[in-house]
């Protein structure tokens, strides 16, 4: 039997449907595959057993699987090398060799270059991840975070950047944690700010991974002593006020010079934050003068004072595109601010960087912006904002695709940094002389590979309510004519996240490669809910307004029908994390357009989302069905509460992941069950699951074999042929 036929059922007994009905703002709400939301209740394992063996009889009979493994393998061996971080006379940076299955963290300086940390080496079994890593100021000291045994619980140490010695931690609990150095006072006291949350044993269990604090260590100090500077009671606020939520993120960030702090908070994931400012000079750091820079606004605000002692504030407030201002650090607050970059028409801006060296005629400003996610750079005068005139004014990018962050050396200086990646241009790093303007590529990844012969353009759609949606298709050179056209339909991945305010922006990537260059087509949407088109953008698919997404989604589906580039049977629709969601409303709301669904760590049941995972810091995203109208918001298009018996569903492939702390995999074991059950097609329903890895980085033999799958699984759906 071809992988791409045979429906895929467990046992009537495996996989009981519980006659469960929960009563929900008076409206009744089924939940009859409740029992799998335990992972390890013995049904759930004898479920997940079957599913396992399922799952590998029909990966075993893929054609072509291990053949994509390779390819897609290949296609990684580029290695990696990331954006110089300098501080005084090191420089740090990652690097990943042509074989080695992770990046590491490297220095360089009068010794020469040397591996400090290497995940690999301190966990062979490559479950163990660097999440984050912060040098001190001088560059002697380095805060780093790691990940272990593939737990997604950064684990956050300090080493000695001369010796390689870990001088301090572990300090458990700094998941999402960012670290903010002070200066080395000469006191022999070294000490940083960051984010960890409270012992485990304060708290409610259905709590513990909330209630985070920032909080000032001394390195080598029990962390059982560090201070608490922000979290509990806000500085300012009258006795008795509420805290700020429980769900609450930190940001925190620290001047050079050890003068400024900076103190940001946002419930959740919402698309909004309050930020607070303390000068430090005199005072006590475990104690700063907190003073309000924005409170209550609904806004994105990103501050911090230069070396010329203005206060910037970047920030989409009265800016769904963004912009920057200045003020006085003495009145912080939005009435005082100014316009250095004002919001764009057409384009947003994404990132800033100041040169501010002896050796410039004057202070620049490089400003990096998107425009339907490409990226552009333009240089301006920092005192006025005022563009350079004529070619001074750009910075020309080496093609159309997608910069990284810009990096400085922090200092006073003139070298500017960037990263730049495009379809078939895995990540490099590129540096601008501001005193030249010769910008020159700095370093490449190690590895050379042969990617295909593609062509790549951006098409245009009309959603349902006639809103433009644009999708970047990349196809193979040979697959169209003259004018861009294709000459005749192919298997098709159409691929979409559409929520967060994440932008979906044109990278190297190896599995649309692969697929390709087998024959296919590959499509990437750009849907509401996303940052493509500015904060507005991101709202418009957003609590009451999600269904825009799906509609977006769809459209672009019969927009690549309807022009020759796929058919129905042909197209595959692929997403993960909130693009599962996605993936799992268009299969559920239109069957009919898809051959196949690759749907990875999904949100589907989002009548019960919160309870899980990280869930409960998304309800800005989604909404929270405690509320009746926002419960009715989800309810109307909850995957899980969609599926209809009898009906001729494509070709469905879950991947989720044990470790991942974020989604939890009861999502898709739920749908998996309920679409085995009702589909009338004979097309297979599959659950791949892996242990020991998260929601997140992982290892390249990994990620091969997972792309490998997933693309296996979308060509047997589709009749591509690319087992040759």
């Amino acid at each position: 039997m071809h992988p791409a036929t045979g429906a895929v059922r467990p046992p009537a007994d495996l996989a009981p449907r519980l006659d469960l009905v929960e009563e929900l703002h008076g409206t009744p709400v089924p939940d009859p595959y409740r029992w799998l939301e335990d992972a390890d209740d013995p049904r759930t394992r004898e479920w997940s057993r079957w599913q396992a063996a399922a799952w590998e009889d029909w990966a075993g009979r893929a054609p072509g699987r291990e053949r994509l493994r390779e390819r897609v393998g290949q296609l990684m061996a580029t290695g990696s090398v990331g954006a110089p971080v300098h501080r005084g006379a090191r420089v740090f940076r990652t690097r990943r060799a042509v074989d080695g299955e992770l990046g590491v963290l490297t220095v360089t300086d009068g010794a020469g270059t040397r591996t400090l940390v290497d995940p690999l080496a301190l966990d062979p079994s490559g479950t163990t991840t660097l999440d984050a890593w912060r040098p001190s100021p001088e560059g002697d000291l380095l805060a780093y975070q790691l990940s272990e045994g593939g737990t997604e619980e950064s684990v956050l140490r300090v080493l000695d950047v001369a010796t390689g010695e870990v001088v301090d931690g572990p300090l458990d609990r700094a998941r999402y944690s960012p670290v903010a150095w002070l200066p080395d006072a000469g006191d022999g006291e070294r000490r940083f700010y960051y984010v960890r949350r409270l012992p485990p044993e304060q708290l409610p269990e259905g709590e513990r991974q909330y209630h985070r604090r920032v909080w000032l260590h001394r390195v080598g100090a029990d962390p059982a002593t560090d201070v608490e500077v922000f979290g509990g009671p806000v500085p300012g606020d009258p006795e008795g006020a509420p805290p700020l939520p429980l769900t609450t993120y930190y940001g925190v960030w620290t001047s050079r010079d050890g003068r400024w702090l900076v103190v940001s908070a946002a419930d959740g994931t919402a698309p909004r934050n309050d930020v607070w400012l303390a000068d430090l000079r005199g005072a006590d750091p475990a104690r700063p003068p907190f003073r309000e820079v924005v409170r209550g606004l609904d806004a994105s605000t990103g501050v911090w004072v230069g070396r010329d002692g203005r206060l910037y504030a970047f920030t989409d407030l009265d800016a769904p595109r963004g912009r920057l201002a200045v003020a006085d650090p003495a009145t912080p607050g939005p009435e005082h601010w100014r316009d250095l970059l004002p919001q764009a028409r057409d384009a947003l801006l994404e990132d800033v960087a100041v040169l501010d060296g002896e050796e410039l005629d004057r202070p620049l400003l490089v400003a990096g912006w998107t425009r339907h996610a490409l990226s552009s750079l333009s240089v301006h005068e920092l005192g006025s904002g005022q563009r350079l005139p004529g070619g001074a004014g750009a910075l020309e990018l080496p093609g159309s695709g997608s910069v990284g962050g810009l990096v400085t050396r922090g200092e006073p200086g003139h070298d500017l940094w960037f990263s730049f990646t495009a379809t078939t241009v895995p990540s490099e790093v590129w540096h601008w002389d501001a005193r030249t303007g010769g910008l020159e590529l700095e370093s490449r990844p190690p590895g050379a590979v042969e990617v295909p012969a593609v062509t790549s353009r951006l098409l245009e759609c009309a959603s349902a309510d006639g809103t433009t949606v644009r999708l970047l298709l990349t196809a193979r050179a040979d697959a169209v004519d003259g004018a861009g056209r294709p000459l005749r339909p192919a298997p098709a991945v159409l691929y979409g996240y559409g929520g967060f305010g994440i932008s979906m922006s044109p990278h190297y990537s190896p599995d649309a490669l692969a697929w390709v260059e087998a024959g296919g087509v590959h499509v990437v949407a750009q849907l509401r809910g996303g940052g493509e088109e500015g904060e507005d953008w991101h709202r418009a698919g957003t609590r009451g307004s999600k269904q825009n997404v799906f509609d977006d989604f769809l459209a672009a589906a019969r927009h690549l029908v309807t022009e020759g580039w796929t058919t129905p049977g042909q197209l595959v629709a692929e997403g993960g994390s909130n693009g599962g969601l996605l993936v799992g409303a268009a299969l559920t709301q239109a069957p009919e357009a898809f051959a196949g669904i690759v749907c990875s760590a999904p949100l589907l049941d989002m009548v019960r989302y919160e309870r899980h995972g990280l869930g409960a810091t998304w309800s800005e995203e989604y909404g929270s069905a405690a509320v009746e109208e926002e419960f009715r918001w989800l309810l109307a298009y909850s995957p899980y509460h969609r599926v209809v018996e009898g009906t001729e569903y494509p070709a469905v492939l879950f991947t989720v992941f044990d470790g991942d702390s974020r989604v939890d995999p009861l999502h898709a074991r739920k749908l998996c069950a309920a679409l085995q059950r009702a589909t009338a097609s004979q097309r297979p329903v599959l659950l791949r699951a892996e242990g020991d890895v998260g929601h997140g980085a992982r290892s390249v033999s990994r990620s091969a074999a997972l792309a490998a799958d997933r693309l296996a699984f979308a060509a047997a759906a589709t009749g591509l042929d690319v087992a040759r």
